[in-house]
């Protein structure tokens, strides 16, 4: 199972990941988280933020978490992933791909402002520090119009969030098809 999170910078994608992670271990379900942040700084470092750049971003996280999943392990991508049309493609490639849109609204997030990002991204144009390309301010998100799981994390707590996303992936975990081997039989 790959769950494939969308959602805002700062809307919670990475603290839900952790939360759900340390639920799944105490229930002895393997689970790898796949961090945007992470990632980007280590195996997607060549990318910039285009759109080009982050489709291939996803595509890269994507490859990643299919060979966990093919292992049976659950498998969080926790990253922005702002573009419909890579959502679309990872699911149509990979087996058991869930879209789990993590959602806050941008007021709420410009409060939160725990990276200072959207700080940066309010600085007036040609201010030094001022960001061009933060997602939900001056860069493009699409809202995934039927995702498998929408959570809300403005108005419930991250204990009622790490419920939800708990009991979808309990109910929805596919188990890892067993290959059954024909064995020849040798007649006389």
């Amino acid at each position: 199972m790959i769950l494939l999170f969308c959602g805002l910078s700062g809307a919670g994608k990475t603290t839900l990941a952790k939360s759900v992670a340390a639920e799944l271990k105490s229930l002895n379900i393997k689970i790898e988280i796949i961090d945007g942040d992470e990632y980007r700084a280590a195996l997607c470092r060549d990318l910039g933020f285009s759109k080009e750049d982050r489709n291939e971003n996803i595509r890269r996280l994507g490859f990643v978490a299919s060979r966990f999943s093919a292992q049976g392990i659950v498998t969080i991508v926790s990253a922005i992933n702002p573009y419909d049309e890579i959502r679309q493609e990872l699911a149509e490639k990979y087996d058991h791909v869930n879209i789990v849109h993590v959602d806050c609204p941008v007021n709420k997030l410009i409060d939160r402002d725990t990276k200072g990002l959207y700080k940066r991204a309010l600085l007036p144009d040609g201010h030094p520090d001022k960001l061009n390309n933060l997602t939900g301010i001056n860069d493009t998100f699409e809202i995934p119009v039927n995702p498998d799981l929408y959570i809300d994390t403005c108005n419930y707590t991250i204990q009622q969030s790490t419920s939800s996303l708990l009991y979808y992936i309990i109910n929805n975990l596919h188990p890892v098809k067993k290959q059954t081997q024909k064995i020849p039989s040798y007649t006389s």
